[in-house]
């Protein structure tokens, strides 16, 4: 089959469609026909070097898929020759096939053709299981997201609207708060303007019950700041650095709680695991997608041969919503 292989860690010109090996689907595991794939921040990180795939999982990039499932693996039940899926991977997306352990499969949502299918268990995964299943989000919170408008922020929002939560985001230009307002953010904060603390504090919550962070070190003192009593800060991402000085006396204060997760190094099963996770939002976050209250939101569809495009695209810091990359 043909892949998209990194020759060298560097810019997107390194990212080349070439001739691997097949894959082939082990017991539990269902090998998938691939439809499209979307181009994630991890993704760029592991062209350039610095994110290595888990151990055992494919060293070919993309984090979810869709496509049609084409042979099942020893034991596999609940699914058929023919399917239409999407998929969470650890890796292997951006190829004509990948083998996807059958718990991390998810059915194409009704009324979603597959390219917009891909852009979304990577996403829709991040968000319920860090907002919802840990952070317990619910009804008359008030949500602060940095990156709205990237692809989790675009999602987050929406999910966090369906669930009663109020919306308040950070982004560096006018063009993206816009969207996010669109998308139902009631305070839309420009970073290189604005404080967001001052925006969340200024709320009949008098802070953020809940941050969905992915800057790391650069946000973590006034993240804290920025929480309400009793609030979570949930750290996903390091774009602004790896290391910084928590203050625990503030954090006592408000008895607030700081967790930071990854999804692509969770366990396949198990508590916490990618299945449970899938499972979770197969029955509970699909629905509100297929009827519409949470719709993908795509910023370009390219043939996968124009990865490094795509690539260049991420790195421009100018997309609203996913890129997604198509094959045949």
């Amino acid at each position: 089959m043909h892949a998209i292989t990194v020759t060298t860690p560097g810019g997107p010109e390194v990212l080349e469609w070439t001739q691997v090996p097949d894959p082939r689907p082990g017991p539990g595991e269902v090998l998938v026909d691939v439809a499209a794939t979307a181009v994630n921040r991890a993704d760029v990180l592991q062209r350039r070097g610095f994110y290595p795939p888990p151990p055992g999982a494919s060293d070919i990039l993309g984090l979810e898929c869709s496509g049609t499932v084409a042979e099942l693996g020893e034991g596999v039940r609940g699914w058929r020759v023919g399917d239409r899926v999407c998929a969470l991977l650890a890796g292997g997306g951006y190829a004509e096939r990948v083998a996807v352990p059958a718990g991390q499969l998810l059915p194409v949502p009704d009324g979603l053709d597959l390219a917009a299918a891909a852009s979304l268990p990577e996403v829709a995964c991040t968000v319920w299981s860090n907002l919802v299943m840990i952070g317990g989000m619910r009804a008359g919170q008030l949500l602060l997201i940095h990156g709205g408008g990237g692809g989790i922020g675009t999602h987050a929002i929406q999910v966090a609207v369906a669930l009663g939560a109020t919306v308040a985001v950070t982004a560096g230009s006018e063009h993206k708060l816009a969207a996010c307002r669109d998308l139902g953010a009631s305070i839309a904060v420009n970073y290189r303007e604005d404080d967001f603390v001052a925006a969340v504090r200024n709320t009949p919550q008098g802070g953020a019950d809940l941050i969905l962070d992915n800057m790391g070190a650069a946000y973590l003192d006034r993240n804290v700041d920025a929480l309400a009593a009793d609030g979570q800060l949930c750290v996903i991402g390091m774009q602004g650095g790896a290391t910084g000085e928590l203050n625990l006396g503030k954090l006592l204060a408000k008895r607030g709680r700081v967790f930071a997760t990854a999804l692509r190094t969770r366990p396949e099963t198990g508590q916490s695991g990618k299945a449970e996770i899938v499972a979770e939002v197969t029955r509970r976050l699909w629905p509100l997608i297929a009827d519409g209250t949470v719709r993908p939101v795509v910023h370009a569809e390219l043939p996968i041969t124009e990865a490094g495009a795509g690539h260049a695209l991420l790195d421009s810091a100018e997309t609203i919503g996913k890129v997604v990359l198509t094959l045949g």
